[in-house]
């Protein structure tokens, strides 16, 4: 073998030793941000599980009103576990979240006239009537159980 070939040889070990050390490199920062985002996932659905903990049982003491309640228990459900959003049992709060989807809010609310608000919360004691047991009941169901289940989706 001659001094050409030698070195040539011994360069090509080089560069693949530096080339798969580098790539063990990339692959650790892969790993730390797999393991960092898993951690931010497991933070956030504890504190949406908390969050929902305290609507269910704000909705269940009557310290938050029903329509507002069931609205936000249902968007937090949706990004907490869609399949315990999906649940029959759950519901309500989609009905709910469906038929008051075209209520005008923030901004658009305060610029509305008496007339139309009243109508609009005409139509809040309406559902509150109709829905207000089920609400309970599934809020209930929430707490004792639904979410105390596993994650199914995170």
């Amino acid at each position: 073998m001659d001094a050409l070939t030698l070195t040539l040889l011994l360069t090509g070990l080089l560069l693949i030793a530096a080339l798969a050390a580098y790539a063990w490199h990339l692959w650790r920062r892969v790993w730390a941000n797999q393991r960092a985002q898993q951690h931010a996932q497991q933070e956030r659905q504890q504190r949406i599980g908390g969050d929902l903990n305290i609507l269910a049982s704000s909705l269940l003491d009557e310290q938050l009103p029903l329509i507002e309640g069931a609205i936000r228990i249902k968007v937090l459900l949706d990004n907490y576990d869609s399949t315990l959003s999906n649940d029959s049992r759950c519901q309500v709060f989609h009905v709910l979240f469906e038929a008051t989807a075209n209520v005008p809010t923030h901004a658009a609310w305060k610029v509305l006239d008496k007339a139309e608000r009243r109508r609009f919360e005409k139509h809040f004691n309406e559902l509150e009537l109709q829905h207000k047991a089920a609400a309970r009941i599934a809020a209930r169901w929430l707490l004792d159980e639904g979410l105390k289940r596993p994650l199914t989706n995170t």
